[in-house]
């Protein structure tokens, strides 16, 4: 079993976290607060932000942000970096999610998945990077999945931004280290937050696709993530594929791509089989 490391301190870093109101960015804002950094928890829902900058302590901080706000989020770093003089850790974790038949979702929901993983990223790298840039070092982390590396049917949008969220982070990587800038792009599996209960289109029922399919009873740890993401920047990682399972899937679809396809259409063919298409839409993928 991979153990992750003692996280160092970080007292004099300042982080921006994007979706930082529940889930995978709520443990995120923690494990920083916890390793001492300054910590700007941000969500379009400004009460969960709130709620986890209160639970991260006296130096987090509480803004509401929408990702798809190119000029909000980079009035947010300028502030940031006014009250701390830099911004060492730009998080874009912001992500929604819809399953379902790719013919069901629609072009609004198309747009709307684009917006929020694909532009909420880019949004966040061109504010901070230019600033990192001038530091002369920084850290961009951004929230891809085990859906950015290997194909995965009846989540065809979140797997296309995920994928492009992974190439950004791969690419930028190859250039922002002669700027001291480094880049980790986080690729877990089914990580236990809301976005496994959402989104649903046409009777598909997140937890069971992710979970119960694929022989799995439980959701990886939001805050073990988090803990190993820190572990991954003190590395200065380009990739956090976990748990081992999902790497060795990815390895698997690296070596045979042609076996992992089959498997992956048996598994599309037995989840719709299972889809109840009498139940109502969730249409929030938030």
């Amino acid at each position: 079993m991979r153990r992750a490391r003692h996280v160092r301190p970080l007292p004099e870093c300042s982080v921006i976290v994007t979706g930082a109101g529940s889930g995978i960015g709520a443990a995120l804002a923690r494990a920083f607060a916890g390793a001492g950094a300054a910590v700007w928890c941000t969500d379009v829902d400004e009460t969960a932000a709130t709620a986890t900058a209160r639970d991260c302590g006296a130096r987090a901080t509480a803004a509401r942000l929408d990702v798809t706000d190119a000029g909000a989020v980079a009035e947010l770093v300028d502030t940031v970096a006014a009250t701390h003089g830099r911004i060492d850790v730009m998080v874009n974790n912001a992500g929604i999610s819809f399953g379902g038949d790719t013919e069901l979702l629609g072009i609004d929901r198309w747009n709307a998945i684009i917006d929020v993983n694909l532009r909420g990223v880019v949004h966040g790298v061109d504010a901070a990077y230019r600033q990192m840039i001038r530091q002369g070092e920084g850290h961009i982390v951004s929230t891809a999945s085990m859906g950015g590396l290997t194909p995965a049917g009846l989540i065809t949008s979140y797997v296309a931004t995920k994928h492009a969220v992974v190439g950004l982070s791969l690419a930028l990587r190859s250039e922002a280290v002669a700027h001291g800038v480094r880049v980790l792009a986080l690729c877990p599996a089914a990580v236990e937050t809301p976005l496994l209960d959402a989104g649903s289109v046409g009777g598909f029922r997140g937890r069971d696709y992710y979970l119960t399919g694929q022989g799995v009873a439980n959701a990886y740890s939001a805050d073990r993530l988090a803990a190993e993401a820190l572990d991954a920047m003190a590395r200065d990682r380009a990739l956090l594929v976990v748990p081992a399972r999902a790497r060795a899937a990815w390895r698997l679809y690296r070596l045979a791509p042609g076996l992992l396809w089959w498997s992956s259409q048996r598994f599309v063919a037995a989840r719709r089989r299972g889809f109840d298409q009498t139940q109502p839409e969730n249409p929030d993928g938030s």
